[in-house]
């Protein structure tokens, strides 16, 4: 019953806010979603002393699904100790969403329906995490796909957010397609959807082949590199990537919900938990880990120029993706979950905290337009300090231990693709401290840029705001220190329990041995991106804007996100756009339209109308042609007689 209300709980209060919030109320229905969600919490604790560091594991069938043929499919929770930890991260940071967003949408008239897709949100990523089989995965994936598309476009009276959330949604769309089509192929080969059987089943179908035009394809590692573009695309990995800085177009709470500890960072969960059929495809573990890592760094050099501040949280977690997908990638699969619960806390606190920057801004983003802030908001100032130390690894904080593993953990591996991902995860760790600390320099350090009527409204965050940034920093200090031993340390095998963490247990193992250079080499990195960026944005703020215009090609290609965005438009939406030109032209207007509506039945709309003349409704005119008639017929047969 407990893992059924944690599940469930969210879903109430979807319910009850989305169908009867009008009748309730705003207040009412902020207490009841928010309230169901701080239940929900309480219970994935209780869960997680109980999963995690009790050592038990459940399966809790819920209903009966599909059945049809050799498909069998039930509703059932699978509860292990990696969606314990799942639990924790998704009610934990919805809850303390949700508490903020009373606060910060206090303004919005239209609150009970957002407090219902933050819910309905919550759920969908429950039951993701929760899946037993692979298509119970895919309802829970689907369903996190439709919130994020309703809560990105909840402002859907701006043109913008509602471009975004249609993007969001078409590129998510091409990495649900593999991530089905792996599904299709997982169940060709094992002949179930059922997790622990696929699992069961992987070492018997090593080698195992399938054929597509003419081609011999391992049957593993066609799966695997399936199921792994779909998390490419809910993570936002290179080339999937374009949907998640335009989604910060959303409520900023919605920013914190999706992009910091929930939607995004399904991908990697979907990894982990396939991990034991990963592991017997070097091809895909590969891929992973070259993709995760050229992740990591070319969202950490678009963070460079970024000037949106909400943008540059966006990249930084695009940037911290990566990192988890390639420790994934090489074997790690502990850190990979460790960075992933650890990042939850600070990126939330980030997101949240640029949002009250944003609130006390009269609703101000760009960073060129604030500054001096951190006398009049000093309690967001201090929270986003903490957000920032965390991130980029200073010693004792969460980022320190979770992030320097996985780069400690690239070095130590000898998978292919390891040190590319060494050196990515290195380089990035340097433009991640540069640009956090640029966000912190711009945002709250110097003399004001704003007008003098915005600096006149500047206020701090009420309470309701500010209390759940508290509880984030809280975890993004201390975190990593409590649960290292759990995740990296001597306890993580047993933490994990049953899960199949062979291969990362000995990577992380190695990586405890690594060369005290390497193990410094993450530090190194982040004085060294603080003090460019104080050397810059304090000591000489006139080096910026000297440094764009002598490197003005590099600095526009930054700025312009590596015109990915204008490839795609170049390669996918204009000639999207002329088949649909030429179709609508050719197809429907001369073809369809010349041969139906405007050919044949035109004719007879003409013809009708002509004959339509000889109606004149006089008797003796009918009788004129019927005697016409006869006499024509008459002629007919007596010429044909003679």
């Amino acid at each position: 019953m407990l893992y059924k209300l944690i599940v469930f709980l969210p879903l109430a209060g979807f319910l009850v806010a989305g169908l009867f919030g009008r009748q309730i109320g705003d207040r009412a229905s902020q207490v009841v979603t928010s309230g169901l969600l701080v239940v929900s919490a309480l219970l994935s604790v209780i869960a997680f002393f109980d999963v995690a560091l009790g050592g038990n594991s459940y399966r809790i069938l819920v209903a009966d699904w599909i059945y049809s043929g050799d498909l069998a499919i039930d509703w059932a929770l699978k509860i292990d100790t990696l969606t314990a930890v799942m639990l924790v991260v998704v009610t934990g940071v919805s809850s303390i969403v949700h508490i903020y967003s009373i606060g910060y949408m206090s303004h919005d008239p239209h609150n009970p329906r957002f407090f219902a897709y933050l819910s309905l949100f919550t759920f969908a990523m429950l039951m993701l995490v929760t899946a037993d089989n692979l298509v119970q995965m895919f309802f829970g994936w689907e369903g996190v796909g439709l919130a994020s598309y309703l809560l990105i476009g909840f402002w859907y009276k701006k043109p913008s957010a509602n471009a975004a959330a249609i993007k969001a949604f078409l590129v998510n769309r091409i990495g649900d397609f593999g991530f089905s089509l792996g599904i299709f192929a997982a169940f060709v080969l094992f002949n179930t959807v059922s997790l622990d059987a696929i699992f069961a089943g992987v070492a018997g179908a090593e080698g195992a082949t399938f054929t597509f035009l003419s081609w011999e394809l391992n049957a593993i590692t066609t799966i695997s590199i399936l199921l792994f573009i779909g998390a490419m695309g809910k993570s936002a990995q290179l080339g999937l990537h374009t949907w998640l800085p335009d989604a910060m177009e959303g409520p900023t709470p919605v920013s914190a919900l999706i992009h910091a500890a929930t939607m995004v960072t399904a991908g990697v969960f979907l990894v982990v938990r396939m991990s034991p059929l990963f592991e017997y495809s070097e091809t895909a573990l590969t891929l992973v880990t070259v993709v995760g890592a050229a992740t990591a760094f070319f969202a950490a050099t678009v963070g460079l120029v970024q000037n949106d501040i909400k943008r540059v949280i966006a990249y930084s977690t695009c940037s911290q993706l990566g990192y988890m997908f390639f420790a994934a990638g090489v074997g790690a699969y502990g850190a990979a979950m460790f960075h992933l619960f650890t990042h939850a806390f600070f990126k939330a606190l980030l997101f949240l905290g640029a949002g009250s920057v944003i609130h006390a801004m009269s609703d101000e983003q760009d960073m060129r337009n604030m500054g001096g802030l951190r006398t009049m908001i000093p309690a967001t100032y201090i929270l986003m300090i903490i957000g920032t130390i965390a991130l980029t690894g200073f010693p004792f904080t969460a980022g320190y231990y979770s992030k320097d593993m996985i780069i400690e953990a690239a070095y130590a591996s000898h998978s292919p693709g390891s040190q590319f991902a060494f050196l990515m995860g290195v380089s990035a760790a340097l433009m991640t401290s540069f640009y956090s600390w640029r966000l912190i320099f711009m945002t709250f350090h110097g003399a004001p840029r704003s007008s003098e009527e915005v600096i006149s409204h500047v206020h701090e965050s009420p309470k309701v705001m500010i209390l759940p940034l508290v509880v984030l920093a809280l975890g993004a200090l201390f975190a990593g220190l409590i649960f290292n031993g759990y995740f990296i340390g001597d306890g993580r095998l047993a933490f994990w329990g049953d899960a199949i963490f062979t291969m990362g247990a000995d990577v992380i193992e190695e990586a405890h041995h690594a060369p005290l250079i390497v193990k410094f080499l993450p530090a190194i990195m982040m004085v060294t991106g603080f003090l460019i960026a104080v050397w810059f944005y304090i000591w000489r703020t006139d080096l910026p804007a000297a440094l764009a215009r002598t490197w003005k090609g590099l600095y526009q290609f930054l700025l312009n996100k590596w015109y990915f965005d204008e490839l795609y438009d170049w390669l996918f939406v204009r000639p999207a756009f002329r088949i649909g030109h030429f179709l609508w032209k050719q197809g429907d207007g001369k073809t369809i339209d010349g041969l139906g509506p405007d050919g044949v039945a035109a004719a007879v709309m003409a013809a009708a109308k002509k004959i339509r003349l000889v109606q004149s409704g006089y008797v003796y005119h009918y009788a004129f042609a019927m005697l016409i008639g006869v006499a024509l017929a008459v002629t007919y047969f007596m010429i044909g007689g003679f």
